[in-house]
């Protein structure tokens, strides 16, 4: 796939992301809007790499590695390869205003996790 469906589907989650708060989109439609955006995560990624683009407070390194990520297409590998940037994104996703609250209380909850994980783990 190219970036020009990468392009497409992140302005459909965005648009899903848009219905949740919109005042005059029925909750059935709501409903339907989080059940799509928890089931495309892939895409909800790539959304936040190109926000990251656009973002000022982000550094030009976290920046080149967004681009190198939404080149790539390959959004799984990059978590894996940079917790420490998924550690990054959450928190900041956590205190973005702009952010939902079911979004925050979801990335507050994947950073316990990540936590807990990483003191269960013995260190090589």
């Amino acid at each position: 796939m190219g970036n020009t469906d990468a392009d497409h589907d992140a302005h459909v989650m965005a648009g899903y992301k848009a219905a949740l708060h919109n005042p005059n989109t029925s909750e059935a439609a709501k409903q339907h809007a989080r059940e799509v955006l928890n089931v495309h995560p892939a895409e909800r990624v790539a959304a936040g790499y190109k926000a990251a683009l656009n973002n000022p407070r982000v550094s030009d390194e976290a920046k080149e590695h967004a681009r190198e990520v939404l080149e790539s297409g390959d959004f799984e590998q990059a978590h894996m390869k940079s917790p420490k940037r998924v550690e990054a994104g959450l928190k900041s996703a956590a205190k973005n205003p702009r952010v939902s609250e079911e979004a925050k209380e979801s990335a507050r909850e994947r950073l316990e996790q990540m936590h807990r994980h990483e003191h269960h783990e013995p260190h090589a």
